[in-house]
């Protein structure tokens, strides 16, 4: 029989040292908690929320994220190319993910919102009809990235080259359109 643990609340709890035990946690909150460099491997987590958690750096090999929510959470460097596909579907709010990887992943029922998404690698990604609230995508990687009717109005400091994605009916702003230029060498006033 799976370990399932439903309806708690974790609380200021250091992952890396107390170890969380493998199994299936539904709607659970996990409130000011470090996963810093945790071993969360084979990990499943439906319909949770994590509150101002830092995840930086965690072991999510085989991990399942069903619906869940990031809050004001740290992610740097996590690569959810190697975390369970089938299920995933998260919303990221106020949320750090520099030098995070989605490589090849499609992220149908993922939400960014005020996001800081600096050097983050979206290649070979399907990213088709998501929307980049307000997001910081310096330096994001978007290469054979797939990202049709994906919404860019509200994000800024993005360099996305026409030729090595595929953009058809991707939204921008007369503002930020120069995202889809940086590469030509041009002059825009």
């Amino acid at each position: 029989m799976n370990f399932i643990v439903e309806d708690e609340t974790f609380k200021n709890i250091n992952f890396k040292e107390n170890f969380l035990k493998k199994g299936d946690y539904e709607n659970c909150t996990f409130l000011d908690c470090s996963f810093l460099n945790a071993d969360v491997t084979s990990v499943n987590f439906f319909e949770c929320n994590f509150i101002n958690c830092d995840l930086s750096s965690a072991i999510i090999t085989n991990t399942t994220f069903k619906e869940v929510s990031f809050n004001d959470c740290k992610m740097v460097g996590l690569q959810f190319e190697k975390c369970n596909e089938v299920f995933f579907s998260a919303t990221f709010n106020k949320s750090i993910l520099s030098y995070s990887s989605f490589y090849n992943r499609v992220l149908k029922n993922v939400t960014f919102n005020h996001c800081n998404l600096t050097e983050v690698d979206f290649s070979s990604a399907d990213i088709s009809k998501l929307k980049f609230d307000n997001c910081n995508c310096k330096d994001a990687i978007f290469n054979q990235t797939i990202m049709e009717q994906t919404d860019f109005r509200t994000s800024y400091n993005f360099t996305i080259h026409p030729e090595k994605n595929r953009i058809n009916k991707a939204k921008f702003t007369k503002e930020n359109v120069s995202g889809l230029l940086a590469n030509y060498n041009i002059l825009i006033e």
